[in-house]
Formats: structure tokens, C-alpha cells, sequence
């Protein structure tokens, strides 16, 4: 398409066209008005070949454009806006609150990404309701079509395909192919239009037709059906299509994921303690924190809302009130304030409180009421000495937990728009990691005569969900995780029939799983032990009860009878196995609180003086 030179319509209609067609007149007023971005009270970071149409209001808190990315006439943006290359906004588009999109991203025009909401309680008017942002997250490979809304709190997988006119108020994942209000997925976008459907759909609605439900299906005890040859190849197959073993895979996934949503309110109910108001991990156990966290964490997976005994803002109201102001940690119920470590978080349930409370108010669309004094206030020096004296010789998994929950403090100071810790800590504690990991294991920590890498492969899940992950950079020495995982996990002190639990499947799959969006390193063999373990898992599965922890070697923990923990854990274990394997589109939810795979958030920008 040629256009006369003096006219600059098109490229601010077709900014895609600006960088082949464009005068040197026409380029000069892009950079002004690029300057003006730059020079604006935003964070702006441009990448190359990025266009801003001059008719646009951008007026961000952030705004990180990719190459190749472009904003075009009459769009509205607002907030914080991160993109990867080759993304546009379109004409009249409008993206506001906290939105991330992935590379190649197209959203047409007339569109809303709303990143924000605004509070509804019955005591306040409208107009001076809070306004709270959970974000919007878009992967890659997505086309959104035309007068399409997304509201907050949504997360949209890579390579989907969005009708015109959806409105899309629930995670889509990845390859979906979503229309109408409320969008809803109506196939994989692999699949030939009018092809059978995938098992999570036709099939499932054949068997409540042929009246068999979920349950019946696929009962507790029973895993996948056994099949010979599932081993290595448990990928797509040579013809582009999914092999004969994946579809049976599925098809149990489904079936387990209708049933865990059908019963997911007698669950929690189970572990509710009306005399207390309370949650108990599981009948007869006393009222804990991490049972009110894990029945926010397992609403939110299978339900999409909060826990039903009490409202949104009751649950956020009874966990921001658990923690000391003078410290910001949350002790036990009961127990007195914790005082700090020489670094931080102290030993004890208060250091994990600050990873399941903290979540599970993010979920409610809260955050904790202090900062966490106890971590703002760790200075450099101090923070590294305390890592040389963490035991990772023989304590790894503990060591590990403690960067977690260091970490994670860092994280939500951060996010309350303060800083981490003192000056250059945050900085520190990844410098120590990375000039710490040992290069032949990819790990902190050492194997010990009596649990072989266990302590240590744990400990590497705890230290990098909380560390690397939370804060979505790449982790050293990939190969060699993967290396020293896959042989851990072939231990039969751990590993063998009967033996497995919560925390150590946890702790292979979540590092498989991260290693693996930097390298494809012996991805076959990570994919057949995902697909053994998806099999046994679903079999712990108790309709209505949950799943259990399991055993432990020295029977400490919640042990095998289903609680809330044990329940937590397994759904994003099942989910994190599921995606490695490439089936975990058809399980209809994601983990978005401690096990979620995306990074977390980045910190909120200072309140503007003008509410969106």
C-alpha cells in the first residue's frame, strides 16, 4: 500500500507501514514525539522501530514497548504497559491498569484491556470506591479481534485466538479459540475447524449423556489406564496431532477437573470450622494460617472465586489484620509476634506465612497492610553473611526456604511501592546465587549420605520459585538442573510406588518445568516422568475430600489423609506436569498465587493524582 507523502493518516491508521514508506519528515515528528513520551513523568523504554501515533493519549506510569510494536490512532493508554516485539495496538484501542503482553501480539481496534477495577462495597458511593489491579497477562502468538473486553485478573495462554465482540472474564488456555460474552473456548486452535473435539469437550459431555459423571469415570484409586510404550515420545506426534497416549491422558485430566469443580465446595466445607470460623487443614486438625491461604488458593483454581463462608472483603480483612505492624511478619494464630532473624524472617511458620498469606491476599485482590519491616530493613553485608552461614551442606531444602521467604518479603515491599530492602540487597542476594551455584549441578547445596539430593533438589525449588522465578529471570546453569533433577528422580527412597508426596514431585517438576523455557535439554525424558506421575496422581484423588501430602520419611507433615495442603499442592503439581507433557489446556484452570508460572507482578507504580 503506497500513500502520498504528505499525508500521515495512514501510518498513524498503519503504523506497520511507517517504517518502509515514512518521510524523513514524517520520522523526524516520530522521534519528537517519541522524545515527548521520554520526557513525560512515565517510565518509557521504546524499542526499536516502535511507533506512537501522534493522535494516541499515552500517558502511562509505565510504558515498555518492544521492537516492531506500535500504538496507533486514537488508542487510550494508561498504567503500566509492558509488551514483547511485534505487538499493535489498534485504532481506538484502549489499554489501561496493569497489562502485559507477550511478542506478537494483535489487539483490534476498539478493544479494552482493563487492568484495573474498582471496588463495589455497599457503605461507600461509587466515586469513592478503591481501586484495586490484579493485571492482565497476554502470552504469544495471540490475535484479538476487534470490540473485545478483557477484564482484570485475566490471564490469556500464547497462540489464542479471540472473536470479535468477547468479552473474556475467565483465563484462557493456551492455542484456545474464545468468542461471546462471557467468552468461552470453543476448540484448540490445532485442530481443523469441524474436527472432533478434544477430550476436554465432546467427550466429556458423551459420557454426562451416556450418564457416567466425572466421579464414576475415574475413581479414586484408578489412575490412567497402563499402556505399554509410554516412555520418551509422550509429545505431539510426527503428523502434527496428539499420539494415541496423550488423548487417554487427557481425556483423565478432564474427567478429574470436572469432578474436582463439582465437588470443590464440599472440600472446603469440610475443612471449615464453624465454632472457630476458622480452616482446619482437615477434619479433627486445629485452625491454621495456611489453611485459610490454601482454601483462598483452591477457590480460586477450581471455583474462580473466593471461599464461600465469608466474603472477599471479610477473608482480605482477616488476613491483613494477622500480621505485626512492627515486623510486617505473620505469626501462628495464637502465637506471639515473631521477632525477626539476623537477616530477616525467622525460622518457623511465619517465614512460610509470608509467601501464603501474601499470595493469598493477591488473589483477593488485597495485600498485606505493613511492609515487611523485618526484610526493608536488611542491608547488604548483613544479608550476605547470612547466606554464607545458611547449612546448605546438609540443610539445603531449609536454606533454600529461607531465600524464599527472604525473597518473597523483597517482592511485596516492592509491590506496596517501597523498597525491597535496604540499598543494593536485592541486588546482593542475586549476586550471591549466581556466583554460588555450582556449575556441574546447576545447584546450591551438596548430596548427603542419607536422603542422596533431596535436600538439595528441594531446596532449589523453594530458593528459585522465590528468587528466579518470582522475579522472571533465567536461572544459571539450566542443563545441569535438569541433569541432576531427572537423576533425583529416580531414587527409590523418594520416587517409588508408595512413596511419593506432595513436596517432592512439587520439587522435580516445578525445576523441569522452569528449565525448560531456557533449554529443550532431555525434554523427552522430562515428559515421560511427567506423563508416570500424572498417572499416579490421579488416582490419590478423593471426590469431595481432596488429595493428601502423603508419607514422609520421618512421618512429620499433614500426612495421606486429603486436607487443604495436600489439596493445594497437588492441583498445581497436576497442572505443571500437565503442561510440561502439553495437556494442560484441557484442566480449565492455572495456578496464579504461590505456584503460578508466570513471574509475578511488578511493583505498582505511586498512587497518580488522577484515579483511572
Amino acid at each position: 500500500m503506497n500513500h502520498p507523502p504528505h499525508d500521515d493518516g495512514l501510518f498513524e491508521h498503519c503504523p506497520w507501514l511507517f517504517a518502509g514508506q515514512a518521510s524523513e519528515r514524517q520520522r523526524a515528528a516520530q522521534e519528537q514525539r517519541q522524545k515527548r513520551l521520554f520526557a513525560g513523568p512515565g517510565e518509557v523504554r521504546l524499542g526499536e522501530d516502535c511507533f506512537v501515533a501522534e493522535t494516541a493519549a499515552v500517558h502511562p506510569d509505565v510504558l515498555h514497548l518492544g521492537d516492531r510494536s506500535y500504538i496507533a490512532a486514537q488508542a487510550y493508554v494508561t498504567g503500566e504497559i509492558r509488551t514483547g516485539a511485534d505487538c499493535t495496538v489498534n485504532p481506538f484501542t484502549v489499554v489501561r491498569g496493569t497489562v502485559t503482553l507477550g511478542d506478537g501480539v494483535r489487539v483490534g481496534a476498539h478493544t479494552s484491556l482493563l487492568g484495573f477495577n474498582h471496588g463495589s462495597a455497599p457503605d461507600l458511593p461509587v466515586h469513592r470506591q478503591p481501586v484495586t489491579s490484579r493485571g492482565i497477562t497476554i502470552g504469544d502468538d495471540v490475535w484479538i479481534g476487534s470490540h473485545v473486553v478483557v477484564v482484570d485478573g485475566v490471564t490469556i495462554g500464547d497462540h489464542c485466538v479471540i472473536g470479535a465482540g468477547a468479552v473474556v472474564t475467565k483465563d484462557l488456555p493456551a492455542w484456545s479459540m474464545a468468542a461471546g460474552n462471557p467468552a468461552r473456548r470453543l476448540r484448540d486452535r490445532r485442530e481443523p475447524r469441524g474436527a472432533k473435539r478434544s477430550p476436554g469437550g465432546e467427550a466429556a459431555r458423551t459420557r454426562r449423556a451416556a450418564g457416567t459423571d466425572a466421579e464414576t469415570a475415574w475413581p479414586a484409586g484408578r489412575g490412567v489406564p497402563a499402556r505399554a510404550g509410554w516412555s520418551a515420545g509422550v509429545g505431539a506426534s510426527a503428523g502434527g496431532g496428539r499420539s494415541a497416549e496423550p488423548d487417554v491422558l487427557a481425556e483423565a485430566l478432564s474427567a478429574f477437573a470436572e469432578s474436582a469443580r463439582a465437588r470443590a465446595t464440599d472440600l472446603l466445607d469440610r475443612s471449615w470450622r464453624r465454632d472457630t470460623g476458622r480452616y482446619a487443614d482437615r477434619p479433627g486438625s486445629a485452625p491454621t494460617v495456611r489453611a485459610h491461604c490454601d482454601a483462598v488458593e483452591i477457590a480460586d483454581l477450581l471455583l474462580g472465586d473466593v471461599p464461600p463462608h465469608l466474603t472477599a472483603p471479610e477473608h482480605v480483612k482477616r488476613l491483613r489484620a494477622l500480621q505485626d505492624p512492627a515486623t510486617g511478619l505473620v505469626p501462628e494464630y495464637g502465637a506471639p509476634a515473631p521477632l525477626p532473624g539476623p537477616a530477616g524472617p525467622p525460622d518457623g511458620d511465619c517465614a512460610y506465612h509470608v509467601l501464603c498469606v501474601g499470595y493469598a491476599l493477591d488473589l483477593l485482590g488485597g495485600s498485606f497492610a505493613h511492609p515487611v519491616h523485618a526484610v526493608r530493613t536488611t542491608t547488604a553485608d548483613r544479608l550476605v553473611g547470612h547466606l554464607g552461614e545458611l547449612p546448605w551442606t546438609d540443610r539445603a531444602w531449609h536454606a533454600g526456604a529461607w531465600v524464599d521467604s527472604w525473597a518473597t518479603a523483597a517482592h511485596w515491599n516492592l509491590r506496596a511501592g517501597g523498597e525491597a530492602a535496604a540499598p543494593g540487597a536485592l541486588e546482593a542476594l542475586f549476586g550471591w546465587l549466581h556466583t554460588h551455584a555450582d556449575p556441574w549441578t546447576g545447584m546450591w547445596g551438596s548430596p548427603t549420605r542419607e536422603s542422596g539430593r533431596l535436600q538439595m533438589v528441594n531446596g532449589y525449588y523453594r530458593l528459585t520459585r522465590g528468587s528466579f522465578a518470582q522475579f522472571g529471570l533465567p536461572v544459571p546453569y539450566p542443563e545441569r538442573v535438569i541433569d541432576t533433577v531427572l537423576d533425583h528422580a529416580r531414587d527409590p527412597r523418594h520416587f517409588a510406588p508408595g512413596r511419593e508426596n506432595a513436596c517432592n514431585v512439587l520439587d522435580v517438576i516445578h525445576p523441569l518445568w522452569l528449565c525448560a523455557r531456557q533449554t529443550a535439554h532431555r525434554g523427552e525424558e522430562a515428559r515421560a516422568w511427567a506423563t508416570s506421575q500424572l498417572s499416579a496422581a490421579l488416582g490419590r484423588w478423593h471426590p469431595g475430600q481432596g488429595f493428601g501430602f502423603g508419607p514422609t520419611s520421618d512421618g512429620t507433615g499433614p500426612g495421606r489423609e486429603p486436607g487443604l495442603q495436600g489439596t493445594e499442592m497437588w492441583l498445581a503439581i497436576i497442572w505443571l506436569l500437565a503442561d510440561v507433557v502439553g495437556v494442560a489446556d484441557v484442566l480449565g484452570y492455572r495456578p496464579r498465587g504461590i505456584h503460578r508460572p508466570e513471574p509475578a507482578p511488578e511493583p505498582e507504580p505511586a498512587p497518580a493524582a488522577e484515579r483511572p
